[in-house]
């Protein structure tokens, strides 16, 4: 019943300057991310609220080509993993994958650590349960989830002792695109006024 967050949040984007160029300027769409380690599933990825680790992310890929775009989201029917409830659906998810891993006599997909950083950023396990959450929606006719949201915890603590970690954000996996209200090009601030 809680499932619908009741409002437009801000998202953003990291991509190169040609996909910022042609989805801002031209009216084109994200396209969906589709790797097997993607941890919140398939979808089109933003930052919420976030515009900052967004371009730190587009820079450390692409360098000077990095871009970001921002977009208007409404997350609809949201499997929201920032709340309790979520995790009796990933139980019953990774329940049916394993059971679907037995009987097909593969091993179940793993969640990898960096080589670089303890992060363990391909998430192939996690992407694996999250589509198979979507796949029994589908199957059974359940309502399926417009978006996945969540919090990932990224870098080393913010001081020592600290279980906060440097670049921890919240992600959002957009599955459904009729979420996404708009695009936008990011504004800097005037510096001559504050920020309300």
């Amino acid at each position: 019943m809680y499932q619908k967050l009741p409002n437009l949040i801000l998202g953003f984007h990291g991509c190169k300057k040609s996909v910022f160029e042609t989805v801002v300027y031209k009216g084109e769409a994200l396209k969906a991310s589709e790797n097997e380690y993607d941890w919140l599933g398939h979808g089109i990825y933003f930052w919420e609220q976030n515009y900052q680790r967004a371009i730190e992310w587009a820079r450390n890929r692409y360098g000077d080509d990095g871009a970001v775009i921002g977009a208007v989201i409404d997350l609809g029917y949201c499997l929201n993993l920032t709340d309790s409830f979520s995790a009796h659906i990933l139980q019953n998810g990774y329940e049916i994958l394993k059971i679907r891993c037995e009987a097909a006599k593969i091993p179940l997909p793993q969640n990898v650590p960096s080589k670089k950083t303890k992060d363990i950023l391909l998430r192939n396990l996690d992407c694996a349960v999250i589509q198979q959450v979507h796949d029994y929606n589908r199957q059974t006719g359940k309502q399926p989830f417009d978006s996945v949201r969540g919090i990932f915890t990224e870098g080393g603590p913010v001081y020592p002792g600290a279980q906060f970690q440097e670049r921890t954000h919240v992600q959002l996996c957009i599955c459904n695109p009729n979420c996404i209200k708009g695009y936008f090009a990011p504004l800097k601030a005037d510096p001559s006024y504050a920020i309300p």
